[in-house]
């Protein structure tokens, strides 16, 4: 008869153990490895979009100060400051463009495209020479309201990732919370096992050896019958076979 030995009972034991550790160290692992790769993705996203805007409003800053300029007669300084800043902002809003990633961001982009090229046909045409020069009437109900606007709708834009930021910072938090699960519920699970594995050990294991022993003695010192049953067909079965035979022989 082929028995299932004690070794192997074991071994079978810390193996199921060891196998539920190593399951929850690869999910962890897993989520952990998924959590950097797609944050640090978004992250990179919106961090372009919201430097791409902060330039953007300096630019329009700067291009409300080469108006202003003009204004005053001072030509030559107004048109270097003017192009050198919608060079800036037009990169900036191609890359704003280009880094499209959040639902509606661009219908955003369009509303600032839309708002732009409106504020800047009304720089682009002559100012110093006409009656727009020095006109601080046509400055403040014309140039000032479209530059407003264009500002607005550019700060919109950068609301916009600012608050996807913060959500991708609040759900980094709670996937952090999600990867540690699978550990949380392998140790409690471990634990629970191993209280059980202990349990059978001690009434397959331990309980029998303790009562051959306890017969033996019995038998040795007060000549009573050997007497024990083992349930388990292992090298304990073999044990108390071989002892009940010694005992048998002895008694005869």
């Amino acid at each position: 008869m082929r028995h299932f030995g004690i070794g192997l009972k074991i071994f079978s034991g810390f193996l199921i153990l060891a196998t539920m550790l190593i399951i929850s160290g690869i999910l962890s692992v897993f989520e952990i490895y998924n959590i950097g790769s797609s944050v640090e993705l978004m992250l990179e996203d919106n961090y372009k979009s919201i430097n791409a805007t902060e330039e953007m409003v300096e630019a329009l800053e700067r291009e409300d100060s080469g108006i202003l300029l003009l204004l005053m007669g001072r030509w030559e300084e107004g048109r270097k400051i003017l192009n050198s800043a919608d060079s800036a902002f037009t990169r900036n809003l191609t890359i704003a463009s280009n880094n499209i990633t959040i639902p509606g961001e661009h219908e955003y982009v369009n509303r600032v495209r839309a708002t732009y090229n409106e504020y800047k046909s009304i720089w682009e045409k002559p100012i110093v020479g006409t009656m727009k020069e020095e006109n601080l009437n046509w400055y403040t109900e014309v140039v000032h309201k479209s530059f407003l606007r264009t500002k607005q709708e550019t700060e919109q834009l950068m609301r916009l990732n600012d608050e996807v930021l913060y959500q991708t910072a609040s759900d980094l938090k709670d996937r952090t919370h999600r990867s540690i699960m699978p550990g949380i519920v392998s140790v409690v699970s471990a634990i629970i096992f191993v209280l059980i594995f202990y349990y059978f050990v001690t009434y397959y294991f331990v309980k029998p050896i303790v009562r051959i022993t306890n017969a033996i003695i019995s038998f040795i010192d007060d000549k009573k019958p050997y007497r024990v049953t083992v349930e388990t067909k292992d090298e304990i079965y073999l044990l108390n076979d071989s002892v009940t035979q010694l005992c048998s022989s002895q008694k005869k």
